[in-house]
């Protein structure tokens, strides 16, 4: 059995906003139009993926399941589709990706020396998701945070990295040197508890939205709403005169680490994994 990519986007779609109206209004089509295809798509599969109540639309155990697969699966397509026509080009690229905190100028002024016949880019990515770029193709390797979940990608760990609060400049700790995680007990964490699983604060009301983006985070914690644990590296990529980066004790290290698709077979990419390593890892 083919499944259907473009009926597998609209299933995605539907998932993301739990509504035919709101998805067909994202991908422009009429909710019957929209309707027909999901109808099609679990005809195909020969399950239900929705269930369509008076309350709204929820997805079935089945459906979840699809979800799960289907976002790998697509992201894929799309960098089949990108690694295709880059290599129906006369020159060869290759392109880095790069997070806040990390500085990667050495390493790649290095590998282009390397390869002289490569176009080399280097591209931003997310604080929060940056293997979604390696996954729909748009870099060819990407420096992350440990830990990712992504089964097809190598790792490679460059070095740790220390993790550090970031306060208010008025906050009441403010003025400490270091802090220990427990010493923070008491005020708001504005971000995602398991992401700090040594705070053993009391959780945001299910009301409150926790910032989605670092610089979301950052401005509520100028704000005076609470604190923030994060990299070291950010410090010095996101400093301003009104938040105070304090060094963290009792939590544990991050990772910094290289990762890339295990099913490439460019010789570039060990090429810059071990340039990577010289230049970044503390064994060398």
């Amino acid at each position: 059995m083919d499944l259907d990519l473009r009926r597998l986007r609209y299933f995605v779609t539907v998932a993301d906003e739990l509504s035919f109206m709101r998805a067909a209004a994202r991908l422009y089509m009429t909710q019957p139009a929209l309707s027909r295809q999901i109808r099609a798509l679990e005809d195909e599969v020969e399950v239900s993926l929705f269930d369509r109540g008076p309350v709204g639309t929820t997805l079935t155990r089945a459906g979840q399941q699809l979800l799960e697969d289907a976002r790998p699966m697509l992201a894929a397509a799309t960098a089949l589709v990108r690694r295709v026509r880059l290599a129906g080009r006369e020159e060869s690229h290759f392109t880095v990706g790069f997070m806040p905190g990390v500085i990667v100028t050495n390493i790649v002024r290095r590998f282009r020396l390397l390869v002289p016949g490569v176009i080399v880019d280097v591209l931003f990515t997310s604080f929060t998701d940056p293997v979604e770029y390696l996954l729909d193709g748009r870099v060819d390797v990407c420096f992350v945070r440990l830990p990712i979940q992504a089964k097809a990608l190598e790792v490679v760990p460059l070095f740790p990295e220390p993790r550090i609060a970031a306060l208010s400049t008025d906050h009441p700790l403010a003025g400490a040197d270091t802090l220990d995680i427990e010493a923070l007990t008491k005020f708001p964490l504005l971000q995602a508890p398991d992401d700090v699983p040594e705070w053993h604060g009391n959780a945001h009301d299910a009301n409150f939205r926790l910032p989605r983006v670092i610089e979301e985070s950052l401005e509520a914690v100028a704000a005076g709403l609470g604190f923030a644990v994060v990299p070291a590296g950010l410090a010095d990529y996101y400093r301003r005169p009104d938040i105070r980066y304090i060094p963290l004790t009792g939590v544990a290290t991050r990772v910094v680490a290289l990762a890339y698709s295990r099913h490439r077979t460019m010789p570039e990419i060990d090429t810059f994994a071990r340039i990577a390593r010289a230049e970044l890892s503390p064994a060398g």
